[in-house]
């Protein structure tokens, strides 16, 4: 199938960033999570792009966008700023911003300490931070063990290894498996992804995003008054069987929201909600954004609706 969206480069907070692009309207960035890149927004950026101007990133790291070296380049405050410059490159100063999984964390980071940059802000499969924390602070079994792949990432070179061995195989395992995916990848996609993890440094930099946590991580300092409440409206979006995040941190978020939120549990779908239930979420992401959408184009929309039901 073929599409529209096109690739191009920026520069950004001293990084070259790759990104697709598709669309009119008003700024969308969809920004994803670990272990994929651009491609895991590929069923929803057509969708949003009849009403937005969809931009899908490569973050820090990641496919086609620069990797730096060493883990303290992969600071969530350096890569909440590399969004931040992302957004100004493309010559606007706000955003709708939906992230997954760590895309989720970065948007949560970025409507916390930059406010102004937020007009939307969606999540899927991605915890408050302090909603993470909270979990590893009361050392929540249930969590930790679903964790477990966290502390393996931990092992510089070890994990490089195991993870990359037999084509990514196990990587992939806990992808399209483990983690309470219902959705079986076909050969095209699962490609599409080898590639992307095994250009130069990119499985590494992918692993530095977790070591950078482990290593920095202070839970005094990390309290409620750190975490202003977040202004923007919030829509939470959340697959119930995933296996790597439980249920339970999604419960209580909107304590941490001042604006408008809401939250939708998908009870079939797992960590990768976005594609294992891709036209719901789409949806659920446009309903959402509905009043953000021009006059002009909800009228083409509806019109365009209207003779699809005609014929």
């Amino acid at each position: 199938m073929k599409h529209s969206w096109q690739h191009q480069y920026v520069e950004a907070n001293g990084l070259r960033v790759h990104y697709v692009a598709q669309g009119a309207g008003p700024l969308l960035l969809l920004l994803h999570g670990f272990p994929e890149f651009w491609y895991s927004w590929r069923f929803q950026i057509p969708g949003l792009a009849r009403h937005f101007r969809v931009v899908a990133p490569d973050l820090r790291g990641y496919n086609e966008t620069d990797k730096p070296e060493g883990i303290e380049a992969y600071r969530i405050s350096v890569i909440v700023k590399d969004v931040l410059a992302l957004i100004r490159a493309l010559g606007e100063t706000r955003a709708v911003v939906c992230g997954h999984d760590w895309g989720g964390v970065v948007a949560w980071r970025l409507a916390i300490h930059y406010p102004e940059a937020v007009e939307r802000l969606v999540v899927l499969n991605a915890p408050h931070p302090l909603k993470f924390l909270e979990a590893f602070r009361k050392g929540h079994l249930p969590q930790l063990r679903r964790s477990w792949y966290m502390f393996l990432f931990q092992l510089p070179g070890v994990a490089e290894r195991l993870l990359e061995a037999d084509r990514f195989r196990l990587l992939w395992d806990l992808t399209f498996g483990g983690w309470g995916s219902r959705r079986p990848v076909n050969a095209r996609d699962l490609e599409a992804y080898i590639e992307a993890m095994a250009r130069p440094g990119a499985l590494t930099a992918a692993l530095n995003w977790y070591r950078v946590q482990f290593a920095r991580i202070d839970l005094v300092s990390l309290t409620p008054s750190a975490f202003p409440k977040i202004q923007a409206p919030t829509l939470m979006i959340w697959g119930e069987k995933d296996g790597a995040l439980g249920k339970e941190l999604a419960k209580g978020t909107a304590k941490y929201i001042a604006g408008r939120f809401r939250r939708v549990y998908l009870p079939h779908a797992g960590h990768f909600v976005h594609q294992e239930s891709p036209a719901e979420v789409t949806a659920l992401i446009l309903d959402f954004l509905g009043d953000l959408i021009p006059k002009s184009r909800r009228r083409r929309a509806a019109s365009a609706s209207k003779k699809r039901r005609g014929r």
